[in-house]
């Protein structure tokens, strides 16, 4: 059963805000967010700096400040959340 508020917002699970480390903070702001929002807005910062591989959209490029939350130069879309969940805290 899911956690909810009194006003029926959801707030367990993907909903519960997450407070994101100072690395993962200089691209989604560091106010705790629900760790939806938190992928949501390391993907418009990904889309923005086109910083996907033309030939390989499935493939990230990461620049400075993603290589400080993935600790690589580059990983897959799927291998993204795994970075990103190590560096919020609930």
């Amino acid at each position: 059963m899911a956690t909810t508020t009194t006003s029926g917002g959801k707030t367990g699970g993907i909903h519960a805000p997450v407070q994101p480390s100072a690395e993962l903070g200089a691209i989604v702001g560091n106010e705790k967010l629900p760790r939806s929002q938190v992928i949501s807005k390391v993907w418009d910062y990904i889309k923005s700096n086109n910083l996907q591989n033309p030939e390989n959209k499935r493939e990230i490029v990461a620049d400075e400040k993603l290589k400080k939350v993935f600790g690589r130069d580059k990983v897959t879309m799927f291998e993204m959340n795994k970075y990103i969940s190590q560096h919020v805290k609930a």
